[in-house]
């Protein structure tokens, strides 16, 4: 209860103490920032910095019941020790009952283009990992890419250092983090594996909750910028899986991961699109499903397109965009041994709506989805949604 009251105090403190906002969907992409850019760079003169965002969702599958939940509130709190250091946390409460902390590292800048950082941070992979305030991007819920195959929102605690290349319009990241939990004894004698075909790595997301460590793991993101309106990504990571002690040398205990990404978001006045594609390369799956009992794939792939178009004039403060996104996911693309490819795992949305940006931070969604999988026969559920984000 306690902690509760201290985090409702927290939240309604940002009302008076929230730093200024720019727009939430710029008119480039160079432009755009997310919560913790944006921290690190508006403290305007100030110590501590604070903000948030969450949405409120309404979800209803065709034939079923729908659901009403506060997805997420995220309390954001910047603190500025001295001109080179700085803190960065998000304290986040999802469906009204858990908490977690999504971010929270320190960021030493070594110069006016250089920054190290070590702490609770995300992993530079796609779009949305890093880009997931509610009114950065179209649609009710996040692209299921960017759930399935990029396990967003991916985070884990490592170092780096991150910064860009002016002369040549190029932004990089490069850390060394802990990698996804993949076995751990299970109490009766048992191996508990936590990756699984169905969607892939998600289960295995460690968040800074008592890591456990075995060998650390690389990710890295280039950015190029050169070109107005346009925004490249290349993304990488690579490394193995980590397992308790007691298991880690097992046959099958750990998995090795090699993901890349390609995304590009791309602006021309009320025109606005984006993609993003992922293909993960997995070693040793055979022996970790016989293992465990799971049937995790041994090649996980994902894409999506997407355009919006602004349905206001471009002098209006507000914004209506209407967009379509096509996506195609499969956490099954490959599997090794005996194990057999799980249609119902290829998967395909198509989702159109709108998002109506009634003032800066402040965005109503409602969209329609159009589900189904390479599963002979099978009924999967199209789905109706709407939805309420904020961002300050």
């Amino acid at each position: 209860m306690k902690a509760n009251i201290a985090l409702s105090v927290l939240f309604f403190s940002t009302l008076c103490f929230s730093q200024n906002v720019s727009d939430s969907i710029p008119p480039s992409p160079q432009e755009q920032q997310n919560s913790a850019q944006r921290i690190l760079s508006s403290n305007f003169g100030k110590a501590v910095t604070l903000g948030g965002y969450g949405e409120m969702v309404y979800k209803q599958p065709e034939g079923d019941n729908g659901t009403l939940d506060v997805h997420r509130l995220v309390l954001l709190v910047g603190y500025k020790f001295d001109e080179k250091t700085q803190f960065v946390t998000e304290i986040e409460v999802e469906h009204v009952e858990e908490i977690y902390i999504e971010q929270a590292f320190v960021n030493y800048s070594v110069s006016s283009n250089v920054s190290l950082r070590g702490g609770l941070m995300l992993i530079p992979m796609g779009i949305i990992n890093e880009y997931h305030e509610p009114t950065t991007f179209n649609g009710t819920t996040r692209p299921a890419v960017d759930h399935d195959i990029v396990p967003t929102t991916w985070r884990e605690l490592g170092i780096g250092v991150t910064g860009r290349f002016p002369e040549i319009s190029l932004g990089y990241q490069a850390y060394v983090f802990n990698g996804f939990k993949s076995t751990a004894p299970d109490g009766s004698e048992g191996i508990k594996g936590f990756l699984k075909g169905k969607d892939g790595l998600r289960g295995g997301r460690q968040k800074g909750i008592v890591s456990t460590v075995d060998s650390p793991t690389f990710s890295t993101k280039l950015d190029y910028y050169g070109i107005p309106g346009l925004r490249l990504g290349l993304s990488g990571y690579f490394g193995k899986t980590q397992a308790d002690d007691e298991v880690e040398n097992l046959d099958g205990a750990n998995i090795g991961i090699s993901m890349v990404g390609f995304d590009v978001r791309y602006a021309f006045r009320k025109f606005t699109a984006r993609g993003e594609f992922v293909y993960a390369s997995l070693t040793d799956t055979d022996q970790y499903n016989t293992l465990t009992g799971k049937d995790l794939g041994s090649a996980l792939m994902g894409y999506y397109v997407e355009g919006a178009y602004n349905l206001l004039p471009l002098t209006a403060k507000q914004k209506l965009f209407a967009f379509a996104r096509y996506e195609q996911y499969d956490t099954h693309a490959n599997t090794e041994g005996d194990l057999i490819r799980n249609d119902a795992y290829n998967r395909q949305d198509i989702t159109a709506g709108l998002s109506y940006h009634i003032a800066n931070g402040v965005v109503l969604k409602g969209d329609y989805q159009f589900k189904d999988n390479a599963l002979e026969g099978a009924e999967v559920l199209n789905q109706l949604n709407f939805g309420i984000g904020v961002w300050f």
